[in-house]
């Protein structure tokens, strides 16, 4: 006797210990360090806006402000994933609540647990020589000032998340803090 399972079952049975870790704060914070190290332990999906923002600019479709077509994409990327039964990390800026509630939106929908991660630097001048001194790891992508950083519209939270200050911490250090919360 055989028992076949279909893509459907499959993908449901591994959702039952699957997430949405989403990542946000500041360029220079060490949030792409840190959601690049999880993303390999976990084994998830790595969803970086810059990098799909680098693709579509390098692909000669869009002209202009991307606005939120980077996040658009992602949004419909994870959700694709997650149904599949895979983990998800979204690292991105995501400046506002508005960004925030739709990575929220998209664990609703597929009906996993949202994780949502701050990842800040309290201290302005180490702050300021991390992006001053940072190594453009993306090809073709330009790294943001100091100075357009610290104008951007980045608005706080209006509930609870998990925050990680990089000051002082190393990488494992800040993975063992959020390991306590997975």
């Amino acid at each position: 006797m055989t028992t076949r399972l279909s893509p459907n079952s499959f993908a449901q049975d591994r959702r039952q210990n699957i997430r949405l870790i989403v990542f946000a704060g500041l360029p220079g914070t060490g949030k792409s360090t840190i959601a690049r190290s999880l993303a390999l332990e976990l084994g998830a999906v790595w969803l970086r806006i810059d990098s799909i923002e680098r693709g579509v600019r390098e692909a000669g479709v869009w002209r202009g402000s991307f606005d939120d077509a980077g996040y658009r994409a992602a949004y419909a990327v994870a959700e694709d994933n997650l149904r599949l039964g895979l983990n998800v990390l979204a690292d991105a800026v995501n400046p506002w609540m508005l960004t925030r509630n739709a990575w929220r939106d998209v664990g609703l929908r597929v009906a996993v647990p949202v994780i949502e991660v701050e990842i800040i630097c309290s201290d302005i001048e180490e702050h300021r020589r991390r992006v001053e001194t940072r190594l453009d790891d993306t090809p073709n992508f330009s790294l943001p000032s100091w100075k357009e950083i610290i104008d951007r519209d980045y608005h706080q939270w209006d509930r609870a998340h998990i925050v990680i200050d990089t000051v002082g911490r190393s990488v494992p250090e800040c993975l063992k803090h959020i390991r306590s919360f997975l």
